[in-house]
């Protein structure tokens, strides 16, 4: 017999992280690491699945992360994660990333991630966690997007 399981909304998993891009987290070039940005999406997006299945989450995989613009020593990087699906025991993330100049004035997309968090228990075994329950048309539509990475990551 299967027990419902309350719904939450997207807007009750919204995670928002600041990052300021100093000297260490730079190559030659001036611009952020690659992995630095990773670790980053990684901990914003494992928050967001966290705050909404009210458990630890642990990565299970990362679909993409699209580069769009590099990211510059002195830019204030924010990170805004949210659960676009919930399954039985994982969710899919989205991750948006934008850099802001301070001094330039300047605001941009630099990047987009999806990823797949699995809610697990005090002995680190999965868990089921909250279904999702989409409001806006955006949240449908990436709810929709979200199932079908899905299937195609489990090649069905």
């Amino acid at each position: 017999m299967s027990v419902l399981r309350r719904k939450k909304k997207v807007s009750e998993s919204i995670v928002t992280m600041t990052e300021l891009v100093l000297p260490n987290y730079t190559n030659q070039l001036g611009n952020l690491l690659g992995g630095q940005l990773m670790h980053w999406i990684d901990i914003c997006g494992a928050l967001s699945a966290s705050k909404h299945s009210q458990h630890v989450c642990v990565t299970a995989s990362v679909d993409r992360i699209d580069f769009h613009h590099p990211i510059k020593l002195g830019n204030v990087v924010t990170l805004t994660a949210n659960v676009n699906c919930a399954f039985k025991t994982s969710m899919e993330v989205g991750v948006t990333v934008y850099a802001e100049s301070h001094v330039e004035g300047t605001r941009i997309h630099t990047n987009t991630a999806f990823l797949t968090f699995v809610s697990v228990d005090g002995n680190g075994k999965p868990t089921e966690t909250f279904e999702l329950e989409p409001e806006t048309e955006d949240e449908r539509k990436r709810f929709e997007e979200a199932h079908q990475r899905r299937k195609a990551r489990l090649g069905k």
